[in-house]
């Protein structure tokens, strides 16, 4: 698999962008940032959103997608796929034809624009040739994370925003690469656990819950304002294979 960072910051500030993964040119993982990074082209070829919950920096690109996919007039649909309660907070707080359009029923040529499917947790479900799980974490809001497994059986993983958890871990079995937030510093581990995020200390105890590390660890989600600190606080776990993600980089799975 082919993983694209569209954006992996915590915040938003000039060269931070909000989360957005891309996955062989066409399913993203969590949508905060789209229009502002992907050309025309590459934006018409996303078939499939994962989203993990509904809090604005996930779910912002959404809105310019489907505004650039109407006026392009394309023949196909855009899933944008989560468990119910997310798709539920989508519908009645963005796409509500009062904040935006409801694309779920504004057609380009024959098709709604944007098509809502709920996923079950820990119930495995195809797109293309990869087979993806969604995994209640702890977050502020109903969340969920994903195992996505490639045609070449290789597996990655995305805890999206999560305080410390345990169910996704549990299920985290031959992983070749753990896409982890940390968002805070570790002297705002009370903050992070309040919120539902992690710190490097924190990020530590999570991963010890895996019977096996992945060969990468692509840490996401931090605050810029904190991003000096993590970074100190990251290399001080003397860890070879993990990583602070950067927008722009691509990575063969």
């Amino acid at each position: 698999m082919k993983l694209k960072v569209i954006g992996s910051s915590g915040g938003e500030l000039p060269g931070h962008n909000l989360p957005a993964f891309l996955i062989d040119d066409c399913m993203l993982l969590d949508a905060g940032t789209i229009s502002t990074s992907l050309e025309e082209i590459e934006q018409l070829k996303i078939r499939n959103v994962l989203i993990t919950h509904a809090h604005l920096d996930h779910i912002k690109g959404i809105p310019f997608l489907a505004d650039n996919l109407v006026i392009k007039k394309r023949e196909h649909s855009v899933r944008v796929i989560s468990i119910s309660k997310v798709l539920t907070a989508l519908k009645k707080n963005l796409l509500n034809n009062r904040i935006w359009p409801d694309f779920t029923i504004i057609k380009t040529a024959s098709r709604p624009v944007l098509l809502l499917k709920a996923v079950f947790p820990g119930k495995p479900f195809k797109i293309n040739n990869c087979t993806v799980t969604a995994y209640k974490v702890n977050h502020s809001v109903p969340a969920i994370g994903f195992i996505i497994e490639g045609r070449k059986g290789k597996r990655i993983l995305y805890t999206g925003d999560t305080g410390p958890t345990n169910t996704i871990w549990k299920s985290a079995r031959d992983i070749d690469c753990a896409i982890i937030e940390v968002s805070f510093p570790n002297r705002l581990e009370d903050l992070a656990i309040k919120t539902g995020h992690l710190t490097p200390r924190l990020l530590m105890k999570e991963i010890n819950k895996m019977k096996s590390l992945p060969e990468n660890i692509l840490i996401t989600h931090p605050k810029p304002l904190y991003l000096k600190q993590i970074q100190s606080e990251i290399r001080n776990l003397h860890m070879k294979n993990i990583k602070i993600m950067r927008d722009g980089e691509t990575y063969e799975i």
